[in-house]
C-alpha cells in the first residue's frame, strides 16, 4: 500500500463542509459560524468552575438529541462521534465504527469509495473538542432548566394548597405543563406529596375544567399502589368519566389512560368499570372517525373490559357490537384486531352472540376479513362466524356462503395457518354444505367471486 502523505497532527478538522478538500475549521471559527450555537460555556458537573469534568458519552445518551449538527456524526453508524479519527482521504469517523470496517477486509473510504493510500487513522482532537463543547452547552442548558423546573413545580404545589377557582386553575395548567416536560419536576411531585395533593381534587364537585388538568397531570406520574387505591374510590371514578364525557380528544385520552393505570393493580375494585356512563363514554371515544386518534387508546380499554366476564352483558346492552362492526371498514389494522377480539370476547355471552346474528353488517365483514390482515384477525373472524352459524345453521350459513365464505374456507384450509385454524375452518365448510346438494356447493366454491 502506498505511503501517505505526512498527515495533520494538530487535530485539525478535515473536510468537516463533506467534500475532503482539507478545508480547517478551528473552535474559534465554529463558534463565529453558529456551529456551536453561541459562545463558551461551562464544561463541568454542576454549571460552575469546579467539579468532576462531564463525560461525553453520558451527555450523548441523557440528551438523546433528535437534530445534531452533520460534522458531529458518524457517516457509519449515524451517531454522533466522541473518539472522531480522520483518514488520509480527509474524512471523519468513529474509532470503532472505522477500525470494525477495516477488520472487514474493505480498504477503502466508506464515503467516498476511494482505495485508501495508507491505513493511519489520526485523532482529530478539534472535532472531539467541537463535539464536547456543544454536547456540554446543551447539557449545562438542560440541566439549568431541569433545575428551574424542579424548583417551580415545588412553587406550584405550595400555591396549590391555597388557591381556588381560576388560580387554582391556572397553577395545573403550569403544574401540568411543567411535569409533561421535566422528569425532575415529576420526581419533585412524587417526593413532596404531590400526588395525594392532585388527587384530593377530584370529587363529586370537581369541574371539569379542574378535573381535565388533574388527571392530565396525574398521567404523567408514577402511581403507587397507594396512590391507585386512593383514586379508586368511586367518587374519583366518577369524576373521572364525567371529564371523559365532556372532554377535548386530549382530555379522553389521558382520561382512558388513567384507568388503564388503575386497571392494572392486582387489587383494582372491577365494578369500577361496570358502568353505563363510563362505557357509553367510550364507545363515544371509539367510534370518533373525526378525531382517529382516539381509536386505539378506546380500543386497548374496552378490550380490557371485555375481559371482565360480569361486564359483557352490559357492553352489548350499549349497542357495542353494531357501532364496532360499523367502524371496522375506517380501522387501521392494529385496531381491527382490538375489535375482533372484542366482538370474539363478546359472543361468549348469549346477548352477545344474538346481537351479532342480528346484525346485517356481521357476516359480510367477517368474510371479508378472512384471509385479509393477520392470522390473529382471521382467527377471531372465523370464531365469530362460527358462533352466529351455530346459532341458527341454515339462516346464517346460507347468507354466509351468499357472500363468498366457502370460498374464503377453501383459502384458509389450503393456507399456512395453524392446523387448529384449518380444523375451524373444515368444520365450519361442512356445516354451510349441509344446506347444499354436492353440485350447487362445489360451485359456491369457485374462487372467482371471492377474488372479485
Amino acid at each position: 500500500m502506498p505511503m501517505f502523505q505526512p498527515s495533520r497532527k494538530d487535530g485539525g478538522v478535515l473536510g468537516l463542509d463533506g467534500g475532503g478538500d482539507g478545508r480547517i475549521l478551528d473552535v474559534e471559527s465554529a463558534v463565529k459560524d453558529g456551529v456551536l450555537g453561541g459562545g463558551a460555556v461551562a464544561v463541568y458537573g454542576g454549571g460552575g468552575g469546579g467539579g468532576e469534568k462531564l463525560d461525553l458519552k453520558k451527555m450523548i445518551d441523557e440528551l438523546n438529541l433528535c437534530e445534531v449538527p452533520s460534522v458531529f456524526i458518524c457517516p457509519i453508524s449515524l451517531e454522533p462521534m466522541q473518539d472522531p479519527v480522520t483518514l488520509c482521504t480527509g474524512q471523519t469517523y468513529e474509532r470503532s465504527n472505522i477500525l470494525k470496517w477495516f477488520s472487514m477486509g474493505h480498504y477503502t473510504c466508506p464515503t467516498t469509495m476511494q482505495e485508501l493510500w495508507d491505513d493511519t487513522v489520526t485523532p482529530n482532537t478539534t472535532l472531539h473538542h467541537l463535539t464536547y463543547t456543544w454536547f456540554s452547552q446543551k447539557y449545562v442548558q438542560m440541566k439549568k432548566r431541569s433545575e428551574d423546573a424542579e424548583g417551580r413545580a415545588s412553587e406550584l404545589l405550595a400555591n396549590l394548597k391555597r388557591v381556588k377557582g381560576q388560580a387554582r386553575i391556572r397553577t395545573l395548567e403550569e403544574l401540568q405543563r411543567v411535569v409533561a416536560n421535566h422528569s425532575t419536576a415529576r420526581k419533585t411531585v412524587a417526593d413532596e406529596g404531590g400526588v395525594a395533593l392532585v388527587s384530593s381534587l377530584l370529587g363529586p364537585f370537581t369541574s371539569y375544567a379542574v378535573g381535565s388538568e388533574v388527571v392530565a397531570i396525574l398521567v404523567n406520574l408514577s402511581l403507587t399502589s397507594e396512590a391507585k387505591m386512593s383514586l379508586m374510590q368511586p367518587a374519583k371514578v366518577s369524576s373521572v368519566v364525567d371529564v371523559l364525557n365532556e372532554g377535548s380528544i386530549e382530555t379522553k385520552i389521558n382520561c382512558v389512560r388513567l384507568i388503564e393505570m388503575l386497571m392494572e393493580e392486582k387489587d383494582f375494585r372491577r365494578e369500577l368499570v361496570s358502568s353505563h356512563s363510563l362505557l357509553v363514554a367510550l364507545m363515544r371515544l371509539v367510534r370518533n372517525k373525526r378525531h382517529p386518534n382516539g381509536h386505539l387508546p378506546g380500543l386497548t380499554l374496552l378490550k380490557s373490559i371485555s375481559t371482565l366476564k360480569e361486564v359483557r352483558s352490559l357492553i352489548v346492552s350499549i349497542g357495542a357490537i353494531p357501532q364496532l362492526l360499523e367502524l371496522i371498514p375506517v380501522l387501521n389494522p392494529e385496531c381491527v384486531e382490538l375489535a375482533l377480539f372484542i366482538l370474539d370476547v363478546l359472543s361468549s355471552v348469549p346477548q352477545g352472540q344474538q346481537a351479532l346474528k342480528d346484525c346485517s353488517d356481521t357476516i359480510p365483514t367477517m368474510v371479508k376479513l378472512l384471509m385479509r390482515i393477520t392470522e390473529c384477525c382471521t382467527d377471531y373472524a372465523l370464531s365469530i362466524l362460527c358462533s352466529v352459524c351455530n346459532l341458527s345453521p341454515q339462516e346464517c350459513s346460507l347468507r354466509a356462503v351468499d357472500v363468498g365464505l366457502a370460498a374464503k374456507l377453501l383459502l384458509v384450509i389450503q393456507s399456512g395457518c395453524s392446523p387448529a385454524l384449518k380444523q375451524r375452518a373444515a368444520e365450519l365448510l361442512k356445516l354451510c354444505s349441509l344446506n347444499y346438494s354436492d353440485t350447487i356447493f362445489i360451485s359456491k366454491c369457485k374462487l372467482t367471486r371471492t377474488i372479485q
